[in-house]
């Protein structure tokens, strides 16, 4: 039987299963792919085997990837290559969309969330096997996620690629040419990438998924030009208009400033998505008012790091109390907090805002306040996870993780295996476990000798509580009795009454 035959009667199969491709485009994408393979046809093609449809596509193309291309590199490219062919074009995805849309917001995101799965843009065969479970804490059940399909990057490395020159095609991962984008050894293959284009704040802005969805229908919302990181007040009507289009999204931005902002600061960028993030449902403490603002409901809410939650029913009157906020906290000191907003002309506060509307149709809008400055104790930031942490988290604590979903390194993973034979034992059966020796050895005084059967677990609680030191590193103001008041003196600051 000719195997590569069959696997591509399969793949055709499994793409017309998916909606990617119809009855009348089979032979077309046959002979395309023939050709990229540089294969001869046979005589006549075998039936596909229904028993052998995997769940993902990558199962089907596993075999033809390896006669093909040779190193995992190359597989990638071809991988991309090949689903491209069988991916709708551009226009006909934005054509379902609207189509889609015209019935309801969430079956128009959800169709085209299907469509980045099944085309393989989405490797959801790689991201299923990210570890995730939750820890509870104080602040309520914080969400982990070992993240095994992305590499884990420094913080001082993205800093620094702010100010690289931007060379080359397309200028980074989040440009919009890279839609098709055959990709190379330096940049990952794009020609299953398909974007949807969305009204925000009167500008076109391009909505896609991310390869790496750490949660349901985790989405990117990109600015067409390769311009700055930047939280203004066209970001906060963006955000607003973005939920007010789809209600049952959640969208927020990372900070604009280097340490505290995401991974990606030269492009700007939203992130959101269909979850309900840990930080949604926290409580409030402390409840203020704003005699320019008598409509607003705002609190500040019992979490690690320092959040303003505002709901209102007017989204321009919610943007304007947001931008005086904004510009408050850009200008405000408090040595004794360790804020201070400026240093030799580096402005040093920022704010990671995040949107959502509500049932009654309100909108609310979290205003989470950051800071960078770096001392020498903390040479990495003084907000920033401190060095104890660093064994099971450094990178920049963004967006994702302030809503309190931890995306951990996937080297984590190699070693909680040994931590847990660790603390039943005493022994990590010859496993290094250095980096993490201080760490453990404290667990193991607090804990004692840990059962077998429990260990993994314990582990696992054990790095949820990491996060949330993790988080607690991170909050400006901290949740104690002397942060709070410092918080409330920021507020005062802004003009707000406590209530």
């Amino acid at each position: 039987m000719n195997t590569q035959a069959q696997c591509l009667e399969n793949l055709l199969a499994f793409a017309k299963s998916h909606k990617l491709i119809e009855e009348s485009d089979k032979i077309y994408c046959r002979n395309l792919i023939y050709d990229m393979l540089s294969l001869d046809a046979p005589d006549s093609f075998p039936e596909p085997d229904q028993g052998a449809l995997a769940r993902h596509a990558s199962e089907i193309l596993a075999p033809l990837l390896k006669e093909h291309a040779g190193t995992p590199v190359l597989e990638e490219l071809l991988d991309a290559k090949i689903m491209g062919v069988l991916t709708p074009r551009p226009s006909e995805v934005i054509r379902e969309f609207k189509a889609n849309e015209k019935e309801s917001p969430e079956k128009a995101t959800s169709a085209f969330y299907e469509m980045s799965k099944a085309n393989h843009y989405i490797q959801m065969d790689r991201i299923e096997k990210n570890l995730s479970w939750k820890t509870s804490t104080e602040y309520g059940d914080l969400e982990i996620t070992v993240n095994l399909s992305k590499p884990e990057k420094d913080p001082r490395d993205i800093a620094a690629s702010r100010n690289l020159v931007q060379k080359g095609y397309p200028k980074c991962l989040l440009c919009m040419e890279n839609e098709g984008f055959a990709g190379n050894l330096n940049h990952p293959a794009r020609q299953n990438l398909r974007l949807v284009p969305v009204e925000l704040a009167g500008e076109t802005w391009m909505l896609q998924y991310s390869p790496y969805v750490y949660y349901n229908e985790h989405c990117i919302v990109l600015s067409p030009e390769h311009v700055p990181m930047k939280i203004s007040e066209k970001s906060f009507r963006r955000l607003l208009d973005f939920i007010e289009r789809f209600p049952h999204y959640t969208i927020g931005s990372n900070s604009d400033i280097p340490v505290v902002g995401g991974s990606i600061l030269s492009h700007d960028h939203f992130q959101g998505g269909r979850h309900v993030f840990p930080m949604a449902v926290a409580k409030s403490h402390s409840f203020f008012s704003h005699p320019a603002f008598p409509e607003a409901k705002i609190s500040l809410l019992v979490w690690p790091l320092s959040v303003i939650r505002i709901t209102m029913p007017s989204k321009d009157r919610l943007v304007e109390l947001c931008v005086k906020i904004l510009g408050d906290w850009i200008s405000y000191s408090d040595p004794e907090a360790d804020v201070i907003a400026n240093v030799e002309g580096t402005r040093h506060n920022a704010i990671t805002p995040i949107a959502r509307r509500e049932e009654d149709g309100t909108y609310t809008m979290d205003l989470v306040l950051r800071n960078n400055r770096a001392s020498e104790e903390h040479p990495m930031g003084i907000f920033h996870p401190h060095q104890n942490l660093h064994h099971i988290k450094k990178e920049n604590i963004g967006l994702i993780e302030v809503l309190g979903l931890a995306i951990l390194p996937g080297r984590i993973s190699q070693d909680m295996e040994a931590m847990a034979s660790f603390l039943s034992s005493g022994s990590a059966g010859g496993y290094d476990l250095s980096v993490h020796q201080e760490w453990l050895d404290g667990v193991k005084e607090r804990r004692g000798i840990v059962p077998k059967e429990q260990a993994s677990e314990i582990v696992k609680e054990e790095i949820g509580l990491v996060f949330r030191q993790v988080l607690n590193d991170a909050g400006v103001f901290k949740h104690s009795g002397i942060g709070k008041a410092q918080f409330a003196k920021f507020m005062g600051y802004c003009g707000f009454l406590q209530i």
